[in-house]
């Protein structure tokens, strides 16, 4: 029983989990006394709509020169150096202060031209966060940031000018993505690699999507590591290397994108650039079925169903189908299954489906 490959395609498809319009960074969820409102004003030029802020650099702690020795004493150790003290309007952003946070941020953006905390006004202006929604004002402290370099700021104006229907803000937006990336954001090296790969916007170039992906993986952008392995493993835009796809597939996986966890264990439970390992492929399947992988689900159904690396579980293999099939993931041969099984056991598998959850045990 082999299995094909978890995907067919990267892009454009979020099960993939590669969207050309990356997820900026996780928000924070509002806190029960989230403070409220009116929108703060940039100074002057300054930005435009969403991106999670990265943290504002921390002030450097300086430390203190170490007391010279006496004559014959024991020299005395270096002192150690202060913890930096945390940012405040970070600190404040962290701990759901998101008023305190804005005002903070504005402060310090408008005495100092620091394009961090440009970067976080703008985040707080664009998701409404402790103030009413205001994008135009959000647009301005994004653009202000970016004009400074911030590579947040240039990602997330990239962002906002693809999902536009303007070609030139869409080519404006690849220029942005690359001064994103040569500044350092994984995540536009990322996008530009898709939009290689994709060719719709730019020129479809499978060896330059690679060249980006590349970069975006070597900073260990898990969405990236996994591209670049089907890159590899289909001999798309680079030589076939079965070997380096798995590596690059492992690391992805570790680093917890469970397609990628789902494309190596279908590798390791078919042997391929790898040790055949059925053990160690339904270890992954399950670990991906878990996260609400549907492929995961599905072909984790089919190996308990025939008991290949793991012990045969009929009951089990309904609920996981029954668990892929709700996600619109289709199977005949499980169908069957289910439809063998006696009403008891049919109601047993619906049951374990019903209080299911990701992470949850089935």
């Amino acid at each position: 029983m082999g299995y094909r490959r978890a995907t067919h395609a990267i892009v454009g498809t979020r099960m993939g989990g590669i969207t050309l319009l990356s997820a900026l960074l996780t928000a924070l969820a509002l806190p029960a006394a989230a403070q409220s409102p009116a929108p703060a004003k940039p100074d002057a030029a300054k930005p435009t709509s969403p991106a999670k802020p990265t943290a504002p650099a921390k002030p450097a702690a300086q430390a203190k020169p170490a007391a010279q020795p006496a004559t014959g004493s024991k020299p005395a150790q270096a002192a150690k150096p202060a913890a930096p003290a945390p940012d405040p309007a970070y600190a404040a952003y962290q701990l759901g202060h998101y008023r305190t946070a804005l005002d903070l941020a504005v402060e310090r953006a408008n005495k100092q031209g620091d394009p961090v905390s440009m970067v976080l006004a703008g985040e707080l202006l664009s998701q409404g966060y402790g103030v009413r929604q205001d994008a135009a004002a959000a647009q301005k402290w994004y653009e202000a940031a970016a004009a400074k370099g911030n590579p947040d700021a240039l990602f997330t104006l990239a962002s906002i000018l693809m999902t536009s229907a303007s070609v030139t803000n869409k080519d404006e937006a690849v220029g942005m993505f690359r001064k994103a990336a040569e500044a350092g954001s994984s995540r536009a090296a990322y996008n530009l690699g898709l939009i290689y790969l994709q060719g719709q916007v730019a020129p479809r170039e499978p060896a330059i999507a690679a060249d980006w992906f590349r970069r975006a993986a070597d900073e260990d952008q898990p969405d990236a590591l996994y591209a670049l392995a089907t890159l590899y493993r289909d001999g798309n835009g680079l030589p076939k290397d079965p070997i380096e796809a798995a590596r690059l597939l492992q690391r992805a996986s570790e680093l917890g994108n469970p397609v990628a966890t789902t494309e190596l264990a279908i590798i390791i439970f078919n042997g391929t650039g790898v040790p055949k390992d059925e053990e160690r492929a339904a270890e992954l399947f399950r670990k991906a079925a878990l996260g609400g992988n549907a492929i995961a689900q599905n072909r984790y159904a089919r190996i308990l169903s025939a008991g290949r690396g793991v012990p045969k579980d009929t009951i089990a293999a309904a609920a996981w189908h029954l668990a892929a099939k709700a996600q619109k993931l289709d199977d005949s041969m499980l169908d069957k299954l289910v439809a063998d099984l006696t009403p008891e056991e049919r109601a047993q598998a619906q049951a374990r489906l019903k209080i299911w959850s990701p992470g949850q045990l089935l």
